[in-house]
């Protein structure tokens, strides 16, 4: 008897725990490409400073020749820490120190040429910039990382083999001297003219091939496994493909294998990524807080503002990338105090203006939730490893946001958990406005995601913000979301009808009266579209196509004008700036009988 009931309890438990493992929910599969832990750990860091300093200081140049005399270079206080201490207080996470610019001269010193720090009148030529940068990053906890150039327009040996191996030497010092190092910058600028010796010419080489750059990779993975590799084409991350600072709206993560190369001349794609890479490579938009590099004193009353430099955070790590900001240190060694405290300031303006999460306190639905450990209290529990996702195959869903009492807001984040790929294609925001649903508008496309999205707005007030997901690489993995309300903010993001000014086009004659065909006579940069409606044939669901011939349009982007019969007022439509001598608007579905589009006024800009 006891020994049957022994065995029933038995069974019991043992079926409890077969339901149970039935009920529990596997995590979705990776969306590929994903990232590895060391672009995780980078891209968290968000922002990090950039220093120029070099001959080109002491002689006022950007692209130093190669022949500056070596009796210039004199800093008469530098104070490394004087640097870090302001990155600290400017909330950036490491520094990257230009070693070598591509005048060849060496702030080490550099056991394969004289042209460096140790002939210079520094320190009587006992100064070592790097170590000095190193010692002052680990004393202060930030990140350290190195700049290499691999022009050299100095040495008379440049463009053949032998400067190939004495680069690697270089490259094999700074990676085994200076500690950790979490970044090495390849710059995308090589051959050309300079002094060479004294020979004064122009030398090219193939980008591609002379510097024979998986040998670098390798170095790397030996001497600093952990370092993350720039270049135009990564792979550890990528150029943003301008030096101004900022990402596209859209900015996919991603790089088709062996397509990007130094020099690489689409280097506008660098600015969105390919949508459709197979290789994790995110990007990192440089930018200096000056016009120039290099310190120049005549720019000591140019410096890039707080509101400029705070614009430029949200449209750095705000779209998906990180922010490389660079101080041009001065003739005495310092940062120049304007610099400095700029860039503190932005740091104290972007803690403010994102400061209190509105969501924490606000009830949040989804329209479909993969189970118990993926419910939507991820999104505002401020750790990184949880997150709200759906079912397998959805890929379009809905957040609905509810609060206690209206509130204010002007800033969104949404963040993608990224260890397993970026997902997100398209998604809308809108808020109630009495019992009515009206879109955000914010100038700039609502596409992508990835690791970190900042939306900035005219400052709404509202009970109710909906999120709809539209499309997806995969199911939806989102970990972080928040909304803000910023009191200081100054931008404008209402279109004013009056103040629009479009390209000159023509509208050509088409046999589709659902179709508006918009010729500008010529290849333009295009970016968006501003319908306003009449009183008849006014457009619900839109789509816009682009290209420079009419048999060959890409579709650039679709959607719908929410509650445009109620509200007929100006739409703006935000979509990837791109190249094109046509713009079509096709009207998908239209709220009246009217089959022609009619419209009050139609701007492109």
């Amino acid at each position: 008897m006891k020994k049957r009931l022994y065995i029933l309890v038995l069974l019991f438990i043992t079926s409890a725990i077969c339901i149970e493992a039935k009920k529990k929910v596997m995590p979705p599969a990776p969306c590929y490409p994903i990232p590895t832990q060391d672009q995780i750990r980078w891209q968290k860091m968000e922002n990090y400073a950039f220093v120029h300093f070099g001959l080109n200081t002491f002689n006022d140049r950007e692209w130093g020749y190669g022949d500056s005399k070596l009796d210039t270079f004199n800093p008469t206080k530098l104070d490394c820490e004087q640097w870090v201490k302001t990155f600290v207080k400017a909330g950036l996470k490491g520094v990257i120190l230009t070693c070598k610019h591509h005048d060849g001269f060496c702030l080490w010193p550099t056991g394969y040429t004289d042209y460096c720090v140790r002939n210079t009148p520094y320190k009587d030529g006992k100064g070592d910039i790097v170590g000095e940068l190193s010692a002052a990053c680990r004393k202060y906890g930030i990140k350290f990382g190195i700049y290499l150039s691999p022009w050299d327009r100095h040495q008379a040996f440049y463009g053949t083999p032998f400067y190939v191996e004495y680069f690697y030497n270089q490259l094999h010092e700074l990676l085994s001297k200076y500690g950790n190092i979490f970044e090495v910058w390849f710059d995308g600028a090589n051959g050309g003219d300079g002094w060479y010796g004294g020979a004064k010419e122009v030398r090219k080489i193939d980008r591609r091939t002379y510097y024979d750059f998986p040998r670098a990779y390798q170095m790397m993975a030996k001497l600093q496994p952990h370092a993350i590799a720039f270049s135009d084409g990564g792979p550890g991350c990528r150029w943003v493909g301008n030096e101004n600072g900022y990402a596209g709206a859209t900015n996919w993560s991603f790089l088709r294998k062996g397509v990007v190369y130094p020099g690489y001349d689409k280097y506008y794609e660098l600015q969105y990524g390919h949508a459709d890479g197979d290789e994790w490579v995110p990007a990192e938009c440089d930018v200096s807080i000056r016009p120039g590099w290099f310190y120049h004193a005549k720019e000591n009353d140019k410096v890039k503002s707080v509101d400029q430099l705070t614009d430029l955070y949200y449209r750095s790590v705000g779209h998906n990338g990180t922010m490389l900001l660079n101080f041009p240190v001065d003739k005495e060694g310092l940062i120049y105090p304007v610099d400095s405290a700029n860039a503190v300031n932005m740091h104290l303006r972007v803690l403010s203006e994102l400061k209190t999460n509105l969501l924490l306190h606000a009830r949040i639905k989804a329209s479909n939730v993969r189970g118990k450990d993926y419910s939507v209290k991820n999104l505002t529990d401020g750790r990184y490893d949880t997150y709200w996702a759906t079912d397998d195959g959805v890929v379009k869903a809905d957040l609905n946001i509810s609060f206690k009492h209206p509130e204010r807001i002007n800033r969104i984040k949404l963040q993608e958990y990224i260890p397993l790929g970026q997902r997100v294609k398209s998604f809308l925001v809108e808020y109630k406005s009495g019992k009515i649903w009206l879109p955000v508008k914010m100038k700039e496309e609502t596409t992508t995601i990835g690791y970190k999205r900042l939306l900035r707005f005219n400052t709404i007030k509202t009970s109710a913000l909906r999120i709809k997901f539209l499309d997806s690489r995969a199911c939806l993995c989102i970990n972080e979301l928040g909304a803000y309300y910023a009191p200081l903010a100054k931008e404008d993001y209402v279109s004013k009808t009056a103040d629009l000014k479009s390209i000159p086009y023509t509208v050509q004659d088409t046999s589709s009266a659902n179709e508006l065909v918009l010729d500008f006579s010529k290849s333009c940069n295009l970016s968006s579209l501003h319908y306003k409606p009449a009183g008849t044939g006014i457009i619900s669901n839109y789509a816009i196509y682009a290209g420079n011939d009419l048999n060959q349009l890409r579709l650039v982007t679709s959607g719908e004008f929410s509650n445009i019969k109620n509200n007929p007022i100006m739409q703006d439509v935000y979509f990837t700036p791109t190249d094109a001598r046509y713009l079509v608007l096709k009207a998908v579905r239209m709220i009246d009988d009217s089959k022609k589009i009619n419209y009050e006024k139609l701007v492109v800009q």
